[in-house]
This record gives C-alpha cells, sequence and structure tokens, in this order.
C-alpha cells in the first residue's frame, strides 16, 4: 500500500471545478493509475481512498492505494506545474507495526447516514445532520473498525466534528446530494488486524466520493 499526498492549488480554474465536484475528482484520481486496473474495487490488501483537506491556507489531497499513482496530469491541471509534485511513501511499514493499546492521532472524512425509519422511504439512507449525531455514528462504529475513541480532559469522548460540507453535484441524468463530516480526535488500536483493513478498505459510504480514508500519527503530531 502507498499514501500519497499532492498539494492543490485552490486558485486555479480546474482545482475549483475538481473541489466542487467529488465525481470528477474521483475520476481525476483514478485516472492516476494505469488502464486495466481496477483501482476502485475492494481487493485484498486494499482499495484506493482519497480525501481533500483544507489545511488554510493550503488545500492537499491523500490518496491511499495498492498500487504508487501516477498523478502528472493533476499537477498541470490542478497544482503547481514545474514546482511542486507529490509525495508517495511506502505504507506498508507502518501498518505491520500496528499494536493493540497503541494512541494515535487521527483524521478522518465519512458519511455518516441512518437508515429510515420510513415505511414510505424504506432502504432509503439519510445523513445525520448535526455534530453530536454525527460524532455519536463515528463512536458507535469504531469497536467494529478496530479501536475506541478515549475520553478527554472533559471526560467526553476526544474527537471533534472539525468541519461539516454539503455537496451537490449531477451523476447522469440525476443529482446527488452528499453530506460529509471531518472528524479530527485521539484513538486507541483495540484489533491491530481489523483496524489496518478500516484504513486500508476505509470507514462507511461513499468511498468513491472523498469519504472513507483515515489518516493516522502520533499524538503530537499528524500525518
Amino acid at each position: 500500500m502507498y499514501l500519497t499526498r499532492m498539494p492543490l492549488n485552490a486558485a486555479r480554474r480546474q482545482s475549483k471545478f475538481l473541489l466542487a465536484s467529488p465525481q470528477a475528482m474521483h475520476a481525476a484520481v483514478l485516472a492516476a493509475f494505469p488502464p486495466g486496473s481496477t483501482p476502485d474495487r475492494e481487493q485484498e490488501g486494499g482499495r484506493v481512498l482519497w480525501r481533500v483537506d483544507f489545511q488554510h491556507p493550503h488545500v492537499y489531497l491523500y490518496i491511499v492505494s495498492p498500487s504508487e499513482p501516477s498523478l502528472e496530469h493533476l499537477v498541470e491541471q490542478a497544482g503547481w506545474p514545474g514546482k511542486s509534485g507529490w509525495e508517495s511513501v511506502d505504507y506498508d511499514y507502518r501498518l505491520s507495526r500496528l499494536a493493540e493499546g497503541e494512541v494515535l492521532a487521527f483524521r478522518l472524512t465519512a458519511n455518516p447516514v441512518k437508515q429510515s425509519r420510513d415505511p414510505q422511504l424504506a432502504g432509503k439512507r439519510l445523513p445525520h445532520v448535526t455534530a453530536d449525531q454525527q460524532r455519536d455514528w463515528l463512536i458507535q462504529r469504531a469497536e467494529a473498525h478496530g479501536f475506541r475513541v478515549p475520553l478527554g480532559v472533559d471526560g467526553q469522548p476526544d474527537v471533534l466534528v472539525s468541519r461539516r460540507s454539503r455537496h451537490e453535484f449531477r451523476r447522469g441524468d440525476s443529482m446527488v446530494t452528499l453530506a460529509t463530516a471531518q472528524f479530527d480526535g485521539r484513538l486507541e488500536i483495540s484489533d491491530a488486524a481489523v483496524f489496518r483493513r478500516t484504513l486500508t478498505h476505509g470507514l462507511g459510504r461513499a468511498k468513491g466520493y472523498g469519504c472513507g480514508l483515515m489518516t493516522i500519527a502520533g499524538v503530537h503530531g499528524r500525518e
């Protein structure tokens, strides 16, 4: 697995288009892999996950992938050609060293949804709309994904919904509405093998639209 980070030039026209359309960004990310590959499909080792981070005044694209991406097209369209490209590192070494009880800082962008209880909307998933609902959504899923969220100094789970977004974009003849939440906090690994799968396969829905990618760092920094 590889972990890649690329700075985006948010002032460029193509960058603005990609940042406004998760579907367009998804296509641009998949174009970083050779024809005939299936980077957006589930594989034993992992799948392609991506996320856009707004770290004022900078914007970064993060990608986790089974093979190393080639992002020349994105540099030309949305970066700084000739000046700043991207950085990919071998992620397997870090993944192999994950251990139960390890405490890490994390960031996750996800699509917190719930099953509708309205019989007329059977099978439809609705977004959680408040920050508390979104935080509870993550905490309830933590153990099944190999981690727990410890309590902070205030006695509350040490996770913050630090950014909330709503995207509307066209997919074919229909419009898609996507509600996302960015989580920042601390976690403790409870099952290293399950947590490793979370990092390489994602958490939650809408993975093709920039959701599900969790990155980790030591508690005094962030990857």
